[in-house]
């Protein structure tokens, strides 16, 4: 968040997504880390065991409901960063 801010990028910070399955509105919403530019979805993880695919699921699955394109996974929690990037 601070980085967005100090090199003035366009950012939401846990911006949450109504989900609608069969024209119902469900009571659940997803929640996304980051919005970047209207378009980019972020999602940061810390975790020692890598990226798993039930992330990548879950980045997909936010990415069909917001109408964003561009995912980034990105984990922190190894000694050496660790991103995956998908485009929907």
């Amino acid at each position: 968040e601070y980085e967005f801010k100090t090199n003035n990028i366009q950012f939401e910070r846990e911006k949450r997504f109504d989900i609608l399955y069969k024209e119902i509105l469900l009571p659940h919403k997803f929640c996304a880390d980051f919005v970047v530019l209207d378009k980019i979805i972020l999602e940061l993880k810390s975790t020692r065991e890598g990226i798993s695919k039930e992330y990548i699921a879950k980045l997909i699955n936010y990415l069909k409901i917001s109408g964003c394109h561009l995912g980034l996974l990105v984990n922190f929690g190894k000694p050496s960063l660790e991103y995956k990037r998908i485009v929907f």
